[in-house]
């Protein structure tokens, strides 16, 4: 049984009386409720006990201490406030079986630098920085420090409707950022803009754009800048680089006043090596495996948490639970799903361990994985979760009662390779691509899928979004248009990476600022048109998302025109008026007189198409009304004739 992640009572052990000579006090702020949800795995708020609180104790300001290393002999607090004196602020033991070292020490206050000076069972010596730090130096530096998330929010209102924006029957774009990349110091360009900063222009340009939600690449504490944030040391830490903890709170305020949901990415998968982080904490390995088979990842380097081991499943889940609730996050964006279900994710055959059972599947991260999505949608309202998932496991999006993992939804990984494989093809040979895209239907519907193109499609040489396309430089853009207009007219959630919405000529670089001086450009600013455009249609029509994941909402109209690469079908809402007729035409040819089937008599009229003018198009459209003749086609009893313009995507609704 999942226990609520609520806090827990407030009833204290019994200690003895404070010895306050002392330069640590005896105190504790854990319950023996709190010890024995710890060490079943089920406390997730730990970061209410666990690290450095400022309180008062004895009528005396100061910060009390708290750190799990249950294998080390000594630990103390080591600081610039005692001269990094490794000996002078020694933590007291528990005398129960938890592993806990604490204490109080006077007169410390917030802003004061730290670590734990740990002693290894083994005498081994070790300086960390804080697991439950909430704040830390910037990087190259990499102490912790003693800090706050006090915070007056101001976005009541939106999480008092939030359950309904942020459900799975209404729209979801995305808008994925890299916070120290979307836009530099224009007058210093080599400077990071704290969150607070970068919220002066990015919230307005986001609800300008129409996009619902922005997903943040990770903001907790990381000390490698090429990273992007993957690899964090501080789990419980806004990354400093982004100023204080109180500047991304803001960040997320501001966005919430604007009605524009916050997701962050979330690292749970893996961890890096760095000295002062998790990485042999205690003199042992406590977070991660001490079988390297299971603890060591070799593509990234870095190692894996022991989803075994209760306290660190406590840990985990905790830091979910303190995004969600000290910094009022909408969702968390879950990275590398696949690697943590897989002993042999990225090994070869006689490499990897196996489960009790001899299988590949890593038990306790599933059992991790279902407790953490009980745990989050059991405590929160209209928050989602969102798995990176690239492999074929079954039910990522199935309730855990079912047997499922319990994601709210999951990258749609396949249909974004297909995808993009399809429309490098040189037109002339899509149609003998022709089944790339219609495959995705055969199983579109059997997870809540979101469809994304993120930063991983435009690094490491694959080139930016514009540069996938075949043809001359107007055939690029309108191959581009139509792919999003394939994109937000396809079932699912949407998710679309920074400077893809106008075309950005440049892979991402994460030194510097997007290229926004290309919007200057008739192309660019056209493509930036049309992602707007598409934002808007997605909100306004219910066929776009209120059946985003159910077959209720999808009907072919014709999926085998391989010889003309042309596509249609029906996208259905709740009601029948709300039926939209879709057609795709992956060439350059324009086909007049095309026709496709309808399911009403009434009147239908052109509502959207990629190649308008004002998205630099050539301009070729369906003007006025368009009567319905009972001429049966594509399995419907009326049929209209319309004119297909070259690389486009054209919507029609009936009046």
């Amino acid at each position: 049984m999942i226990m609520p992640a609520k806090k827990v009572s407030e009833k204290k052990t019994a200690l003895t009386k404070i010895d306050t000579s002392k330069s640590v006090w005896v105190h504790s702020l854990f319950t023996d409720y709190d010890i024995d949800l710890f060490l079943v795995g089920k406390h997730f708020r730990l970061y209410e006990k666990l690290g450095s609180h400022l309180t008062t104790v004895a009528k005396t300001k100061g910060t009390y201490f708290a750190v799990w290393a249950p294998n080390a002999i000594k630990v103390s607090v080591s600081g610039d406030f005692n001269d990094w004196n490794r000996d002078s602020h020694a933590l007291n033991k528990r005398w129960d079986k938890s592993g806990i070292w604490e204490g109080f020490i006077p007169n410390l206050s917030k802003g004061e630098v730290y670590k734990y000076f740990i002693k290894g069972f083994d005498e081994s010596e070790h300086l960390k920085g804080d697991p439950y730090a909430r704040r830390w130096e910037h990087p190259p530096q990499t102490a912790s420090i003693v800090w706050d998330t006090d915070y007056t929010w101001k976005d009541k209102s939106w999480l008092a409707k939030r359950a309904k924006i942020n459900a799975l029957d209404q729209p979801i774009s995305v808008y994925e950022l890299h916070l120290g990349s979307w836009e530099r110091d224009p007058d210093n360009p080599e400077r990071v803009l704290n969150a607070r900063e970068v919220a002066g222009r990015l919230v307005p340009y986001v609800k300008e754009m129409g996009f619902t939600h922005v997903e943040l690449m990770p903001v907790m504490e990381f000390p490698y800048f090429p990273s992007w944030g993957y690899q964090i040391t501080g789990y419980f830490g806004a990354s400093s680089r982004y100023g204080s903890p109180q500047d991304l709170m803001y960040l997320i305020d501001e966005l919430h006043k604007a009605n524009i949901a916050v997701i962050l990415d979330w690292v749970p998968s893996h961890f890096p090596g760095d000295r002062h982080g998790l990485y042999e904490f205690d003199g042992t390995h406590l977070y991660e495996h001490a079988d390297m088979r299971k603890g060591f990842h070799p593509d990234w380097k870095s190692y894996i948490f022991n989803y075994d081991r209760n306290e660190v499943r406590s840990f985990l889940i905790s830091n979910a639970i303190f995004w969600l609730d000290q910094y009022h996050a909408d969702g968390l964006r879950v990275d590398a799903v696949a690697s943590m279900l897989y002993f042999n994710f990225s090994r070869k055959d006689g490499d990897a361990a196996t489960n009790e059972h001899g299988g590949a599947e890593n038990l306790g991260a599933i059992r991790f994985l279902q407790d953490l999505n009980v745990a989050i949608y059991g405590n929160f309202d209209g928050v989602q979760t969102i798995a990176e998932e690239s492999s074929t496991y079954p039910g990522v999006t199935h309730p855990v009662y079912a047997g499922g993992l319990g994601f709210g939804m999951k990258w749609m990984m396949g249909w974004m390779n297909d995808t993009l494989k399809y429309f490098k093809v040189d037109t002339l040979g899509r149609k003998h691509h022709h089944n790339q895209l219609s495959f995705s239907m055969t199983y579109a519907f059997t997870e809540n899928f979101m469809l994304p193109f993120s930063h991983d499609e435009v690094v490491h040489g694959k080139s930016p979004m514009l540069y996938k396309m075949p043809g001359d430089e107007w055939q690029k853009f309108a191959n581009l248009r139509a792919l999003y207009g394939y994109m937000f007219t396809h079932p699912g959630a949407k998710l679309l990476f920074m400077g893809n919405e106008f075309g950005d000529t440049n892979e991402w670089n994460f030194t510097q600022s997007l290229d926004w001086h290309l919007l200057q450009y008739a192309p660019h600013k056209g493509m930036q048109e049309t992602v707007k455009a598409l934002n808007f249609l997605y909100r306004k029509e219910p066929a776009l998302y209120h059946f985003n994941f159910s077959y209720e909402g999808f009907e072919w109209l014709d999926a085998d025109n391989a010889n003309e690469s042309v596509f249609a079908f029906m996208r259905k809402g709740p009601k029948a008026k709300d039926t939209l007729i879709i057609v795709l035409n992956f060439t350059p040819v324009v086909r007049e007189h095309y026709r496709i089937g309808v399911p009403f008599k009434t009147k239908w009229k052109e509502i959207f198409n990629t190649d308008d003018i004002i998205y630099y198009g050539s301009g070729i459209n369906n003007r006025g009304d368009i009567i319905p003749v009972k001429e049966g086609c594509n399995g419907q009893q009326y049929s209209v004739d319309i004119t297909l313009p070259p690389l486009a995507v054209v919507v029609f609704k009936s009046k």
